[in-house]
């Protein structure tokens, strides 16, 4: 009885076992060779598979190989570099952010001036004025004011910068900047630094109406002796030149000395530009005054041509003049509301949670890519060498050469005939799936008919 029962457990044992345990057959070197060629191929693999894991954020780690492709020289100004761009935290604090809008230059007419600090100005060494836009917003022209502390003189040019094509009057004034201006200046004044304390200073005035010509004013004089006089100027876009409109000067001389006997040249006096007249667009006017007394004495308004021709008394009555008021400036108009910047905190907080779980959404994603890519290079190289493999014991088996490069005819024949019917059955697939396609196709002008 024991015996039987020992007998029946070692049947039952050999049956689950695998048949191929006790397979002593050996295998063939050209299959072990494959078979370690496979075993450094898939290690090849799973290497680059953890390297590009762990480079998923660059930690410096490298071959030579990188290192040296890394350190090859290439030409920076072929590189398209994206400028980064600066974004607000969601934990900012509340600081008063200034608005701005853009309203008449040159109003009331002849005020502009420049403002200096003297302190930041000696400091600095260079002043930059405010800027006037053109009437359509199309360029910008600004002053700037040197300093030269040896002889505590000053010099000044006139800058344009041009506003673009693109945006609002608002957006182009509130990106215009002095590197985005020309490089020559299209106005400049003396700069000879030998007279001691001279100033010399350009302010722009005014544009013309159709924006071609632009008026403004060079004072010149000393910081101990006051202003000795100020010349209009006008400079014309279209020409690319200016003009010192003196025969204003030699006009307003010429009356008072020949009809009132005043001979100027022995008094104190100037004129203040004061923009385009309104129905005479070529035309600019200006003011004259004489210092004779405790009290200024009006010599007039006078008017005189864009080219310094034709010089004329305009009247002697501040309020007939008319003029046209065309250039633009940015000024402060406020400051953003607290209300709007705890309402943009919270909007970017709910945006950075977003963008938080969005990245490390990614990063999963990218993970599981990078893992399913790799299995199924690993698969696709077993189901290679299952293949070869079966080629190979095919070879064997009718008695060829056992070459895996090389398949005797008999071989051929066999791997022919398989390869064929693999072709029938797709073709088969296919034309079943055309019928099937066909019958839908059929279907659909049914519906539409």
């Amino acid at each position: 009885m024991y015996k039987r029962i020992f007998l029946l457990s070692f049947v039952i044992l050999l049956n689950s076992l695998n048949a191929d345990a006790f397979s002593f057959k050996k295998k063939d070197a050209r299959e072990r060779e494959a078979e370690y060629i496979l075993n450094v191929l898939k290690e090849e693999e799973k290497e680059k598979y953890e390297r590009k894991k762990f480079n998923y954020t660059p930690s410096g780690y490298m071959t030579v190989e990188e290192y040296e492709a890394l350190s090859t020289y290439k030409d920076k100004s072929q590189d398209n570099i994206e400028i980064p761009k600066v974004q607000r935290g969601s934990d900012m604090k509340y600081v008063p952010q200034p608005t701005y809008k853009i309203i008449r230059y040159n109003d009331p007419p002849g005020s502009p001036e420049l403002i200096i600090q003297p302190k930041q100005f000696y400091k600095n060494r260079q002043y930059n004025g405010q800027g006037i836009a053109s009437p359509d917003f199309t360029i910008m022209v600004y002053p700037v004011v040197y300093y030269y502390p040896n002889s505590a003189s000053t010099a000044s040019d006139l800058f344009v910068i041009n506003l673009g094509p693109t945006g609002t009057p608002l957006s182009k004034l509130q990106k215009a900047h002095v590197s985005k201006r020309n490089p020559d200046p299209i106005v400049s004044t003396e700069k000879s630094i030998d007279n001691e304390y001279t100033f010399r200073t350009l302010t722009p005035i005014d544009f013309s109406t159709d924006g071609k010509k632009l008026l403004l004013k060079e004072k010149l004089g000393n910081s101990q002796d006051g202003i000795w006089k100020t010349n209009a100027i006008i400079y014309d876009f279209d020409t690319k030149t200016s003009y010192n409109l003196l025969e204003i000067r030699d006009a307003i001389i010429y009356y008072w000395k020949e009809n009132k006997g005043l001979n100027l040249d022995y008094v104190r006096w100037d004129i203040y530009p004061l923009g385009f007249l309104k129905d005479e667009p070529d035309r600019v006017a200006v003011y004259a005054y004489a210092y004779t007394g405790n009290k200024p004495v009006f010599l007039g308004i006078w008017s005189v041509d864009t080219h310094g021709e034709q010089s004329r008394l305009y009247s002697f009555d501040l309020d007939t003049i008319e003029l046209s008021v065309n250039g633009f400036k940015l000024v402060q108009d406020g400051v953003v509301k607290p209300i709007i910047l705890e309402k943009e905190e919270k909007a970017l907080k709910e945006t950075e949670k977003m963008q938080e779980k969005a990245a490390k959404e990614k990063v999963k994603a990218d993970f599981k890519q990078m893992e399913t890519e790799y299995k199924e290079k690993i698969k696709q190289m077993d189901a290679e060498y299952k293949n070869e493999l079966k080629d190979f014991r095919k070879q064997q088996n009718i008695g060829g050469t056992t070459s895996f490069n090389e398949a005797p005819e008999k071989f051929k024949e066999v791997k022919i005939k398989e390869l064929t019917k693999e072709i029938e059955k797709g073709q088969k697939e296919l034309e079943k799936e055309l019928k099937y396609i066909k019958k839908l196709d059929q279907e659909l002008q049914k519906v539409n008919n």
